[in-house]
């Protein structure tokens, strides 16, 4: 697949690339990314959740009734989780959500996530540049120019320029990455992806 390099303007520069099919054209597997995107979803969570067994609850040392002739359950402590104030049954305690994804269907999993946006054309390339000084208004006016101001974008670059990504960290729909560092998911969960023209390089060293 070929796709014209634009510049920050949105008018063609006359340069065309060439997308590498190993990459961008290979058969998706919604396999592959349904395990990716669960697994990263997965580690996000801190599993630091915790409630207080009838053990842990402060209290329940005197019997609250006696044993017989009340005409109620027998109680043996007012912590139990019957009565207000108890510990909790079968409550959460802290675990780990961590799931493992082979190296090999991770890839497959990216690689079929950058050929389903290939597809459906959600990838865009723009020529190489950087900023002199932070400012949002220079990344806003050229998402407007390349008519992504609109639509979730990723940007990936070939390596970190925290000029421009502070730049755009203003922006609520664009998120800034390098490219061998995008996931599955931050692929997906976006509505285009920008390349800059040296960062397709950067993603076949990677998924090539």
């Amino acid at each position: 697949m070929e796709l014209k390099v634009l510049n920050i303007k949105g008018a063609e520069t006359g340069e065309v690339v060439t997308l590498n099919d190993e990459i961008f054209a290979v058969e998706v597997s919604e396999h592959a990314m349904y395990l990716d995107v669960k697994a990263i979803l997965a580690n996000r969570r801190q599993g630091t959740h915790k409630a207080k067994t009838r053990a842990e609850v402060r209290g329940g040392g005197k019997k609250p009734l006696r044993q017989k002739g009340t005409g109620n359950a027998r109680q043996g402590s007012t912590r139990s989780g019957l009565m207000v104030g108890g510990g909790t049954i079968f409550g959460p305690v802290p675990r780990s959500y961590e799931q493992k994804v082979n190296r090999k269907v991770k890839q497959l999993a990216r690689r079929s996530a950058l050929s389903a946006k290939a597809a459906s054309g959600q990838i865009v390339v723009v020529e190489d540049f950087s900023l002199e000084a932070i400012k949002t208004r220079p990344v806003a006016d050229m998402l407007k120019s390349l008519g992504l101001n609109e639509k979730k974008t990723l940007l990936l670059m070939p390596f970190h320029d925290s000029v421009v990504s502070t730049s755009g960290r203003n922006i609520a729909k664009l998120n800034v990455m390098v490219a061998d560092q995008a996931s599955t998911y931050d692929i997906l969960n976006s509505q285009a992806v920008l390349f800059q023209k040296a960062a397709l390089q950067k993603i076949e060293e990677t998924l090539g």
